[in-house]
């Protein structure tokens, strides 16, 4: 069965929109005093960022707390590459994993991107219909 997800946009003036979730989690949008907003939010092109490194690193902490790797730090850094024409989609993405941990197997690092990319991460597979999806990966250890 389909899985169905609905959010509510509320205008709140200006270019600021304050978008609720089917958690209730409220983001605020706005656009930046150059294109008429306040700079009071999030653009929704930045959230589009959040969304992919959101999905993408859920997926990959989960794997690597399954494969019982003993991950202390977990960032994902997101670069997108816009296209000159409107509606200026993105056209090339790059995810770096950065993973900080004790004694972690970079191969077991590798296996959980490349399943979450390839895989589990709606957010990648949506937006690689697009852009050109890269991701690299960093190993730290644990200071």
């Amino acid at each position: 069965m389909a899985t169905q997800t609905q959010v509510m946009v509320d205008w709140r003036g200006g270019m600021g929109f304050e978008s609720t979730a089917q958690s209730g989690t409220l983001i605020k949008m706005d656009a930046s005093r150059e294109h008429g907003g306040e700079d009071d939010g999030a653009r929704p092109m930045e959230l589009l960022l959040m969304s992919l490194a959101g999905c993408t690193g859920m997926d990959v902490i989960s794997i690597l707390r399954k494969k019982r790797q003993e991950v202390t730090g977990f960032q994902l850094k997101v670069d997108g590459v816009r296209s000159e024409e409107h509606p200026k989609v993105y056209t090339d993405i790059t995810i770096t994993y950065i993973v900080t941990g004790r004694n972690l197997d970079p191969e077991a690092v590798a296996r959980s991107v490349e399943l979450s990319v390839t895989k589990y991460c709606s957010v990648f597979a949506t937006l690689r219909k697009t852009a050109t999806m890269h991701t690299r990966y960093e190993i730290h250890e644990a200071v």
